[in-house]
């Protein structure tokens, strides 16, 4: 019995190795899958429940790879509001943590929820699940993310807000290349 688990035992590792090894590319490629929308994207959005002021209004996004290349940044903000930080302008910052591919969005909420990836199997559909947060819920704050990839000038991205109460507003934005 004790040989037979000590043979079992490195055939146990290897599989483990092999399970850890397989999840670091998957991660890698969507990480580089996501670096490849570094530009300037306008669309619109949608929310459910409808949230006035919000819907149907223009929205840009910006993305740009810094930190030679370890990090992606996502600004997003209304379409011609001034950059004073008086208006929308929450940054998601898209990053490698290991083998785990991982967001941290610093929300005008005032919290900073952080958030791990899973890859659809055709990898056009990268969803951000929550994992924890800094700062205080008091004003809500996003709980997942999916960006889903049409092709090199469109992309979809679906962020989920839990309000006070745990209500949940979801808004979908659909956003096209303009740079």
């Amino acid at each position: 019995m004790m040989k037979s688990l000590r043979a079992m035992l490195p055939v146990a590792f290897l599989i483990a190795l092999s399970t850890v090894a397989l999840a670091q590319p998957d991660a890698q490629k969507s990480f580089g899958t996501m670096k490849a929308l570094a530009g300037i994207w306008l669309g619109s959005v949608k929310t459910d429940p409808a949230q006035p002021g919000m819907d149907d209004k223009p929205m840009q996004v910006s993305m740009r790879v810094t930190s030679s290349g370890n990090v992606l940044v996502h600004d997003m903000k209304q379409a011609g509001t001034p950059d004073d930080g008086s208006h929308l302008g929450d940054i998601t910052l898209f990053y490698m943590d290991d083998d785990r591919l991982m967001l941290i969005h610093y929300c005008d909420a005032g919290n900073r929820p952080r958030m791990v990836a899973k890859v659809s199997p055709d990898g056009k559909k990268i969803e951000f699940d929550f994992l924890d947060i800094s700062g205080g819920t008091k004003y809500g704050y996003i709980h997942d993310a999916v960006f889903t990839i049409i092709d090199a000038d469109h992309h979809t991205e679906d962020w989920t807000y839990m309000m006070p109460g745990d209500k949940l507003v979801r808004a979908h934005f659909d956003l096209r290349r303009t740079k």
